[in-house]
């Protein structure tokens, strides 16, 4: 499996760079569930809120990833109305796996890595799916990432590979 060096950040909350960068994420978690909540299903599909929270965890650390995380839901939903209230717990639950499971994944690779990638979205699809089961108390709701999103989740890994790659000596 290929490999590319990469400058990984692990930026703290002190810095106007960890801020700078969150927004530029958060902006993109914002536009692009839109465009995919144009098509039906399309939310549940693309699992787009999770994208560039992934890129952001990955190159810029796990503090950059959590605020993505945590703020992209929130703002979405104050704006949008998406996600709903009553799935909020559990996208913000996912969205935080996710930055803590990016940001391992980045600092033992150190190297954008397919395989590092992959296990990333895999542990946080998997815990977050025991999470969601232990609120939700409904195991067929929790695996709905699993039944519907594997389109989504395969954008996460091989498009935020490219666009890790496309980024990597940034």
């Amino acid at each position: 499996m290929e490999t590319t060096t990469v400058k990984l950040y692990s930026l703290n909350y002190k810095e106007a760079k960890t801020y700078m960068f969150a927004l530029l994420f958060i902006a993109g978690n914002i536009a692009l569930p839109q465009i995919c909540h144009l098509v039906p299903g399309g939310g549940l599909t693309w699992l787009p809120i999770y994208f560039f929270t992934l890129i952001a965890a990955y190159k810029y650390g796990f503090r950059v990833g959590l605020l993505t995380a945590i703020l992209s839901p929130l703002a979405n939903n104050v704006l949008f109305g998406m996600p709903p209230v009553d799935v909020l717990p559990i996208i913000l639950i996912k969205s935080s796996l996710l930055a803590a499971a990016a940001a391992y994944a980045a600092h033992r690779s150190d190297k954008v890595s397919l395989l590092a990638i992959v296990g990333a979205v895999l542990a946080y699809q998997v815990a977050g799916t025991f999470a969601e089961w232990a609120i939700v108390k409904d195991f067929f709701v929790a695996v709905q990432d699993f039944r519907i999103g594997i389109p989504g989740m395969l954008i996460q890994i091989f498009g935020g590979y490219a666009v890790l790659k496309a980024i990597a000596k940034l």
